[in-house]
């Protein structure tokens, strides 16, 4: 009998898990040429070609700059744009001071976009310092999602619109306070601009839960209130002003009234050597642009693909491509968390542990934090930091963002932070793997079920 209905499970299982998520007409070979912009707008074809030429020099092996730029550049509008300064931020702490020293330095506008914000102390001290900063005459521009800050009390917000801070509720539950015909879809985004110079991109709310670090023992650690582990970035440089678009867009779909500002744009010289693409994925379109180029980067993978996400539940052509990527010698490492605030993303996820792991996919289990962070490193030269998760509901229902960074020195610093979540990881085996209970095998295959709702 518990055979028969296992069987029965298994079977609803493969019916749910038939579809993909879709894909643009063309995801073939193109030699389309690679555009890039500077600090002073589009570069010539041959000066585009210098700046790949250059992320090629010195780098392994790789079908990143041959196949997958030009690919992507075809499909998704956004150019590369070189003259860029990314600091990696690591957990919240340091990405909190840099924030916060950006927003106390502001001198013109505040554009935040954020999942959730807290009424608790980190979300009282953003408040307070957004308000500071409207009071001396610095426009603030704020969303936040209707779900995400759904525990958030609206007093939180009062007090930041009696200050004139203009206040967005992204998709509102409330009846009474749409804009429009309510849609499935959250903004999952994560983005802070001061004054169109400095950007900040990547999986950090605004919650003292990341009061603490990952990776420092400063305070008492229980069960109950592990750190949690993420990753974010602060750019400066050209690319800021494809990220204020995102955030200008999603203000005027929402109908928020104008912004008013004269300074959204400035004139911004080359702040350093990155290559950097902002992509804002939003369920408005026909294909999520992230999903798409991720899934592009690891068919051109050829050494390494290191991917960390808080909730994996792949569709069958990214479940597909990280096999392939394995079976052809790519080294395919998975981190995921051990601990988690949603059992139903956790057990689904574990669902397909078994497939991957005998293509040869490694995946480490992160200890001792709630991992959070949504990042992948390709071939050292290809990496991606932002809000996007390797599951049905960041493709396919949430806005998201991201920033992909090209070149071997930054890759160099994503590698060294995968290493040391290593050393704090558990090694999935897939011998002891197969050792679990059939009760913990039915919770996998129940939560299966609801794979593209979670």
């Amino acid at each position: 009998m518990m055979i028969q209905k296992c069987a029965g499970v298994l079977c609803l299982v493969l019916m749910a898990g038939c579809g993909s998520l879709p894909l643009p007409d063309r995801m073939a070979h193109t030699t389309h040429a690679v555009r890039v912009n500077g600090a002073q707008g589009s570069l010539s074809a041959q000066k585009s070609e210098a700046v790949v030429a250059g992320l090629k020099n010195g780098s392994p092996k790789t079908n990143i700059f041959d196949r997958h730029l030009a690919q992507v550049e075809e499909l998704m509008g956004p150019p590369l744009v070189t003259g860029n300064k990314v600091t990696l931020l690591l957990d919240g702490p340091a990405t909190y001071k840099s924030m916060f020293s950006a927003i106390q330095g502001a001198k013109n506008h505040i554009n935040m976009e954020t999942y959730s914000i807290e009424d608790d102390e980190i979300g009282h001290r953003f408040a307070a310092a957004l308000i500071e900063r409207q009071r001396k005459g610095v426009q603030v521009n704020f969303i936040y999602d209707s779900v995400g800050s759904g525990d958030t009390p609206k007093e939180f917000f009062k007090s930041m619109m009696d200050s004139g801070i203009n206040v967005l509720e992204f998709n509102p539950i409330n009846p009474l306070t749409l804009r429009k015909k309510w849609e499935v879809g959250r903004d999952h985004r994560k983005l802070l601009v001061v004054d169109g110079q400095v950007a900040f991109v990547g999986g950090v709310n605004i919650s003292s839960v990341y009061s603490s670090g990952s990776f420092t023992r400063s305070k008492p650690r229980t069960p109950d209130t592990p750190p949690w582990r993420d990753t974010h970035l602060r750019i400066e440089g050209p690319v800021v002003s494809d990220f204020q678009k995102l955030f200008l867009a999603t203000w005027e779909k929402q109908k928020g009234e104008p912004p008013v500002s004269q300074s959204f744009f400035p004139k911004m010289g080359s702040r350093g050597n990155e290559v950097v693409r902002a992509i804002g994925s939003s369920p408005d379109a026909s294909y999520s642009a992230m999903y798409v180029t991720l899934l592009s980067a690891i068919n051109s993978a050829e050494t390494h693909a290191y991917i960390t996400t808080a909730y994996f539940v792949p569709d069958p052509q990214l479940l597909a491509a990280l096999k392939a990527a394995a079976q052809r010698n790519v080294d395919v490492r998975l981190m995921l968390p051990d601990k988690t605030d949603s059992n139903l993303v956790y057990y689904a996820s574990h669902s397909y542990y078994d497939e991957l792991l005998s293509a040869g996919v490694k995946i480490y289990e992160r200890e001792d934090a709630v991992l959070h962070a949504k990042t992948a490193l390709i071939d050292g030269v290809w990496s991606t930091i932002g809000s996007t998760n390797l599951d049905w509901l960041s493709f396919q229902h949430n806005q998201e963002i991201n920033a992909v960074i090209l070149g071997q020195d930054f890759g160099e610093q994503m590698k060294a932070m995968f290493e040391k979540d290593i050393q704090s990881s558990r090694l999935v085996r897939l011998e002891k793997w197969r050792q679990r209970s059939i009760g913990v095998r039915l919770k996998e295959l129940g939560a299966r079920l609801w794979a593209r709702w979670i």
